[in-house]
């Protein structure tokens, strides 16, 4: 006989509802989710979003090897939230996981009222709230222009063009000045997304094939530069920003809306509203594309065989053939008159192969790439493939213009002055002729 069962007693206290799991923080599962991802659709608290979002970069920089302890590396800021965000987090990582770097703001001012000039004082006080020396190189400075005399000069239509060749001079000559051969940057994937595709549409393989690396050098520079944020959103490093109060200038470059890359930009953010992922999937499709582009298009040497491969294993022969008495044999009813039209095709096309004339076409030699042989600009010094440098053509060109225009100035001047000269003998003229008027009357009367 079995002992009997007790019950409990129901309780009368009132229980406290707890919430549901989909309503906790994806990775810790103990508060209230207040952010969504933009890259994974994740709902996470704020102090767990913040901790992933650094964690993924400290694992980009750890995976790719991008710096060694002792290195003294210069951070590009423009104030904006990308590099603000990249300085914090770089800090932050250095700390925290003893990365043993120094870093260094390097900052480029392109002489552009209302924008560089503001952006400029957000980089200051960020020298200070990072404790990290802030070196600032003027277009002024190294060229004797403004990007807003060159704007004035050119118009709006290829100043960013310009603007580029300028900045990676500037980037180099800043780094020279520092002393270091390393300059980190904080283009996002948003950016590297646009990027692959205005190479796409332009076609453009040699720099398709750059554009997607993390850790770029080139020979005709000395400074190496590195992409910390490459699979970071713009959406995310702005939440990241948000959330831990950074201070960062969010006004955008004034002839920026001009350019080309503008346009991909829009159509990016098309993608992502439709596919989240497509930012990423982009990214990854342009890393994929460089493993298509010829060695002679994208100027790296291809790979060496492995001879330590392991050898392909071929697969097993195929089963005899069944003989034609076989009552199993050409069991689909239309497969024996299929291959009988495609015996009497061969038959035919083999027919007319010995009525076919040969015409041989002259051969076409391939143009051998030549290979360019480094020297110095003649003129800065800079490393260029060219008796002058990018930066250089520019300058002449564009000084050319500013000494035609000077001299139209002069003689728009000169005949100003004569003008008013003539007006000035003019108008004495008349007054003379005036007053000798009044004294004849005068004299009459």
């Amino acid at each position: 006989m079995s002992p009997p069962t007790s019950t409990a007693a129901p309780s009368s206290a009132p229980t406290t509802p707890q919430p549901t799991s989909t309503r906790l923080c994806a990775h810790c599962k103990l508060s209230r989710p207040k952010i969504q991802r933009a890259k994974t659709r994740d709902r996470l608290c704020v102090p767990c979003f913040l901790h992933i979002f650094e964690l993924e970069i400290h694992q980009t920089i750890t995976s790719t090897n991008l710096f060694q302890r002792g290195d003294h590396i210069a951070i590009g800021a423009s104030g904006g939230k990308d590099s603000t965000v990249l300085a914090a987090v770089l800090k932050t990582l250095n700390d925290r996981y003893d990365y043993g770097i120094k870093f260094t703001l390097l900052s480029i001012d392109e002489g552009i009222k209302g924008y560089r000039d503001d952006s400029l004082e957000t980089v200051k006080r960020n020298a200070v709230q990072y404790e990290m020396p802030l070196v600032i190189v003027s277009y002024r400075e190294l060229y004797g222009w403004t990007m807003d005399e060159v704007v004035q000069q050119i118009g709006k239509k290829g100043n960013c063009t310009v603007c580029g060749v300028f900045r990676r001079q500037a980037l180099d000559r800043g780094a020279e000045r520092l002393g270091v051969s390393h300059v980190v940057t904080g283009h996002n994937a948003d950016d590297m997304a646009e990027t692959v595709l205005m190479n796409l549409l332009r076609g453009d393989l040699p720099r398709l094939h750059r554009c997607t690396a993390i850790l770029t050098a080139s020979s005709s520079s000395p400074v190496r530069r590195s992409k910390p944020l490459k699979y970071a959103y713009e959406k995310e490093i702005v939440l990241y920003a948000h959330h831990r109060k950074l201070d960062y200038f969010s006004t955008e470059c004034l002839y920026s809306p001009e350019a080309f890359r503008g346009s991909a930009r829009a159509l990016i953010k098309s993608l992502e509203r439709v596919r989240p992922s497509a930012i990423l999937d982009v990214v990854r499709s342009g890393e994929s594309f460089v493993a298509m582009v010829p060695p002679e298009i994208s100027g790296v040497a291809p790979s060496q065989p492995n001879t330590t491969a392991t050898p392909v294993v071929l697969p097993p022969p195929p089963p005899p053939q069944q003989a034609d008495d076989d009552p199993n044999a050409h069991c689909g009813g239309e497969s024996g008159g299929e291959m009988a039209a495609f015996e009497k095709q061969l038959r035919e096309n083999e027919e007319a192969t010995h009525r076919e004339t040969e015409v041989k076409l002259p051969q076409i030699r391939k143009k051998q790439k030549m290979k360019q042989t480094l020297m110095n600009c003649r003129k800065c010094g800079y490393m260029s493939s060219q008796e002058l440098c990018k930066a250089c053509v520019i300058l002449e060109d564009l000084n050319k213009h500013r000494a035609k225009l000077g001299v139209q100035v002069e003689l728009d001047e000169v005949e100003e002055e004569a003008k008013e000269g003539v007006r000035r003998k003019m108008e004495a003229l008349e007054l003379r002729k005036s007053v000798e008027t009044d004294t004849g009357t005068d004299a009459k009367e």
